[in-house]
């Protein structure tokens, strides 16, 4: 297993690629977000569960965590992908070998201590538990046991832990450069009391998640986007920046046009 080497440099320098390639690659990175999740006890870590549909999802986690919880990031990777970009591990990333599932006992023990260490910020671990990337509309989603085994490991140190669906869709809409669109639902306090298993988590997780991205897609389509915050806008495209231009020579047209009326009065 490959183990969380945090890095202050590291982090802010990856703070400054993942913008860059946003701003890049799209028109804006839009966020839906229920009431509830950013009031969260910071006392109590928090397991954001999201579908996995794109190559972007690892970079949009460190983003959502700087600029809207400031919490303490870690996200489980799986191993090969990790090995070949050891880089994540100093913002916060470890590895889950699904080839050795005599090593996922391990790997979920250490997910709980990262969760449950003393930290004056939230510890926050964000987890893609189809395992793979699936195609955003597959129904229906299954679900590996990986996150609501982490809740039950977190349960037996803390009395409780909070579970967040977060989902994500990218769609091209009115311009050149696609949207991605994150949706956050309102956070469930999960507490030893009532913790029902893992089984009846991670059937939660799924129907929670189907439920949410089947809003998100109606909210796309009837475009009914007031409610979400914009984290990044995108550099102009090519259809804006020829839209700018037409502007500008109609304007550049206009003014000469006025300027010999003028001559001739």
């Amino acid at each position: 297993m490959m183990k969380v080497r945090r890095s202050w440099l590291y982090t802010l320098w990856f703070s400054w690629y993942s913008r860059r390639q946003f701003r890049r690659y799209f028109n804006s990175v839009r966020v839906f977000m229920q009431p509830g999740v950013q009031e969260m006890d910071l006392r109590t870590p928090v397991i954001f569960y999201a579908n996995h549909a794109y190559w972007w999802d690892g970079f949009w986690s460190p983003l959502c965590t700087e600029q809207l919880f400031h919490q303490r990031l870690h996200i489980i990777i799986e191993f090969e992908q990790l090995r070949k970009h050891r880089f994540f591990t100093r913002i916060g990333a470890f590895s889950l070998d699904r080839s050795r599932p005599k090593s996922w006992p391990s790997t979920l023990s250490y997910a709980a201590e990262l969760l449950t260490d003393d930290n004056e910020r939230q510890n926050a671990l964000w987890i893609f538990p189809q395992g793979k990337i699936e195609h955003v509309d597959q129904r229906p989603l299954i679900f590996f046991k990986g996150a609501a085994s982490i809740a039950s490991r977190v349960l037996e140190k803390i009395p409780q832990v909070y579970v967040v669906s977060i989902v994500s869709r990218i769609e091209y809409l009115e311009e050149q450069k696609p949207e991605l669109f994150l949706s956050f639902r309102k956070p469930l306090l999960v507490s030893r009391k009532e913790y029902a298993g893992a089984d009846d988590l991670t059937a939660y997780m799924q129907m929670m998640t189907e439920s949410h991205l089947d809003e998100l897609s109606e909210k796309i389509r009837i475009r009914k986007l007031d409610g979400a915050v914009t984290l990044v806008k995108g550099s102009a495209s090519v259809n804006r920046r020829s839209e700018a231009l037409r502007r500008f020579m109609c304007r550049d047209s206009g003014k000469k046009v006025m300027g010999s009326f003028r001559k001739k009065l």
